[in-house]
């Protein structure tokens, strides 16, 4: 049934309570919903020339949200708070949703107008959201190409435990192994925060191995491909290795396929591993240890009993995590999400206590 507005819950709840992982805090009007959070000076600076959009921008065109998620005053939906909350934090029992805004600031190529646009990020998701419901915590939108820029930030952010990750897009310009990022890391060590990658943008970079596609469809099915070249990178370059408890979180970018990454690294490794002495463990070890998973969207295999063996061949479900990539247009219903019925144990542990335990969540 679609809604047209929020109401009560009218039945008693049954649902246990959830932590969802990927909520969406859409900015209504796009960058101007940010003028109130610049200084006057780049206020000016953006209504009179823009944003600069992130080079190569959403390719070919970024989907539209789901209608059901529109607020009555007729904002986009996810936009609104009090709406959100009531349409979809209250309705599926969520007891914390982890924001994650697409706002593109950390991505401008002018790398001062994407550091003055990320601290109004910032700003606005604790003026317009944290401060409007205890439920939810935040991601730090970070100018991530800029990362003496994106470290102040974090160290500006960082007391506010409300904040929980820092923010990098699918395709930033260099794999995210590559030392250039890693102050942003040990930025992210020092303040117990972790690191999160969502799927797409492309600012600049192909977004598939070969290239630029030519349909949405091509889009839509990619982003495992950055998120495998980003996960190589870190394992390899040895950034786990440096910084043993940072902790990297995929967003939106499936994870069936993190079972063979694994066994192919694990291959490759035993054979060029005089190549690499810095690294003292399997990049399976690695991998295990410091990569968390979410669920949206799901790789579902045609036969659903194939789900549960799916599953297994991960070793332990402890890295998955749910999420429900609300209010996009292919978001999951957490009543729905899954083809099969989880076990009791895993259904917990996917829906609750993974997320909990991995950002200290009661």
């Amino acid at each position: 049934m679609v809604l047209t507005e929020p109401r009560p819950i009218e039945r008693p709840r049954t649902r246990p309570a959830l932590i969802d992982c990927d909520l969406h805090n859409e900015l209504h009007g796009d960058v101007a919903a940010l003028l109130p959070y610049l200084p006057r000076r780049w206020r000016e600076h953006v209504e009179m020339f823009g944003a600069h959009p992130p080079a190569g921008g959403y390719y070919p065109r970024f989907m539209d949200h789901r209608e059901d998620a529109r607020p009555p005053s007729g904002r986009r939906s996810g936009s609104d708070v009090h709406f959100t909350a009531a349409h979809y934090l209250d309705r599926y029992n969520v007891a914390y949703a982890i924001l994650i805004p697409l706002s593109g600031a950390g991505a401008v190529q002018n790398l001062e107008l994407s550091a003055v646009l990320s601290t109004a990020v910032n700003d606005w998701q604790i003026a317009e959201w944290l401060d409007h419901d205890p439920r939810l915590r935040a991601s730090i939108t970070i100018p991530f190409e800029d990362p003496p820029a994106a470290v102040q930030e974090i160290r500006r952010r960082a007391s506010d435990r409300r904040f929980v990750q820092v923010q990098f897009t699918g395709r930033p310009h260099e794999p995210m192994g590559r030392r250039k990022y890693w102050p942003i890391y040990e930025a992210c060590v020092e303040y117990g925060l972790k690191v999160m990658s969502h799927a797409f943008g492309s600012y600049g970079q192909p977004i598939t191995g070969c290239g630029w596609p030519s349909y949405y469809l091509e889009e839509h099915v990619g982003p495992a491909q950055a998120m495998q070249a980003n996960i190589i990178s870190m394992v390899i370059e040895g950034v786990f290795e440096h910084f043993p408890t940072l902790k990297l979180v995929s967003v939106e970018n499936g994870f069936a396929w993190l079972p063979s990454l694994m066994w192919r690294l694990d291959s490759a490794w035993k054979l060029l591993r005089a190549e690499v002495p810095h690294l003292k463990r399997l990049p399976s070890e690695y991998i295990r240890e410091h990569v968390y998973l979410t669920t949206q969207p799901m790789e579902e295999p045609h036969r659903p009993r194939y789900f549960l063996e799916m599953l297994e061949q991960h070793g332990s479900v402890d890295r998955i995590m749910f999420a429900s990539d609300y209010p996009h247009w292919d978001a999951d219903n957490p009543d729905e999400a899954f083809p099969v019925e989880l076990p009791p144990d895993v259904e917990r542990k996917i829906f609750f206590e993974n997320a909990a335990a991995l950002y200290g969540l009661g």
